[in-house]
């Protein structure tokens, strides 16, 4: 991880603006991508949220069923065992 060297206010809603350089770099559209947030001992990270199978974790050739996130290869395996 690189230190890139912002500091950002938080308003009084707890909200933050990331900066447009970051947004570009990690591909963030607003009002298009969202982000996810984890907690690493005393560091939030931020990241581009990219959905995943949640048989396997893949986060490629994803498809949405009743807002389940289930990528080819398990639909494939799915369909076999029945």
């Amino acid at each position: 991880m690189r230190a890139v060297g912002y500091v950002r206010q938080i308003d009084k809603l707890g909200r933050l603006v990331l900066p447009s350089d970051i947004r570009k770099s990690l591909g963030i559209t607003s009002g298009v991508d969202s982000v996810e947030f984890f907690l690493d001992n005393e560091s939030v990270v931020i990241r581009k949220y990219r959905p995943a199978c949640v048989f396997c974790g893949e986060a490629e050739n994803i498809i949405t069923y009743k807002d389940q996130s289930v990528c080819a290869s398990c639909i494939e395996e799915l369909k076999g065992a029945r």
